[in-house]
């Protein structure tokens, strides 16, 4: 089959692309490899998905450019003419979707919706888009369900990411193209993007500085390894293989939410290292804690996800290590 990831050089897409290649598909890969992070990382990543595509012969094409430029799409389409598109290009972050609105509304909603236009003009018929847990917000039910009320974000990066869904339905609604939305949990990994809690965490520890602890340790999150991440995504892939036109929206996250200083703790367990602790205050745009109910995942598509904290981390931290990450 045919698919065409966007974001495919990123920490999730450079994953998602090795394992469907591994599985016989054929791929095409756009990415603009901008500057939100070193651009070398995510070339590194492509490096490695070249590689898996060389040794079991399969079809890859990298098309470098951004979701914004609506004739770029339009060529990319025409030439790799996919079955399957798996959108996962966005902005990323909620922090810094606070300094910066104004581009996060224009990637995740304005590119977003170039994409469907793009596919719905190429004829593809199957489309899954990668959502956020940030969606559900400070919920106060835990955990959280698909069918949880999404209408209180907290940061413009949450909100762009539930008017990606909305787009989503408005397509398959009007043009009957099957579509998942996919609300992905803190997801965690070799590859993981420098900026983000567990890979910051262990540069710091690493160069012994203090680690800051915003708020009281409390706060938790439903982190999910990548592995799990990616059976999940499979899975949905085979879902939009229906003959009728679907959509829905799937968690997948690890259904149990680890505590910010139990994460430190494994993490120096892992390491070898002892944190100095420098404690501050939450910061704005921040949820207090994230948690999958999986239970619709399960009963729908089988997705059961079997990596525990410690394992999970463990792992990290031999890629970190392997890398001589440092600083």
């Amino acid at each position: 089959m045919n698919i065409l990831v966007t974001g495919g050089a990123g920490f999730i897409g450079s994953h998602l692309c090795q394992r469907l290649l591994t599985l016989g598909h054929d791929l095409g890969v756009v990415d603009n490899f901008n500057d939100f992070y070193d651009p070398a990382i995510k070339r590194r990543n492509i490096r490695e998905v070249r590689e898996t595509s060389r040794r079991l012969g399969r079809n890859l094409l990298i098309y470098e450019g951004d979701i914004r430029d609506i004739p770029f799409l339009e060529e990319v389409f025409r030439v790799s003419a996919p079955e399957v598109v798996i959108h996962l290009a966005a902005m990323a972050g909620v922090r810094p979707s606070i300094e910066n609105p104004r581009l996060y509304a224009q990637v995740n909603l304005d590119g977003t919706l170039n994409v469907l236009e793009a596919s719905r003009g190429a004829g593809v018929r199957r489309f899954l888009f990668a959502s956020s847990s940030s969606v559900y917000g400070n919920n106060p039910k835990v955990p959280f369900a698909e069918s949880d009320p999404v209408d209180t974000p907290i940061s413009p990066y949450a909100a762009t990411k539930k008017g990606g869904e909305l787009l989503c339905h408005t397509w398959h609604h009007l043009y009957g193209i099957s579509i998942a939305c996919l609300r992905f949990f803190t997801v965690y990994g070799p590859r993981q993007r420098p900026d983000l809690a567990i890979h910051k965490f262990a540069r710091i520890l690493s160069s012994g500085k203090p680690l800051p602890i915003y708020g009281d340790g409390t706060t938790s999150r439903d982190y999910t390894y990548i592995d799990d991440i990616l059976d999940g995504v499979v899975r949905v892939v085979e879902w939009t293989a229906s003959p009728a036109p679907r959509f829905d929206i799937f968690n997948l996250g690890e259904s149990r939410p680890v505590e910010l200083r139990r994460l430190v703790a494994v993490m120096e367990q892992a390491l070898g290292l002892s944190a100095q602790r420098e404690e501050l205050p939450l910061q704005a745009g921040d949820v207090e804690r994230t948690y999958a109910d999986l239970t619709k995942s399960a009963a729908i598509l089988g997705y059961c996800p079997t990596t525990e904290i410690e394992e999970g981390i463990g792992r990290f931290v031999a890629w970190f290590r392997e890398q001589g990450a440092t600083s």
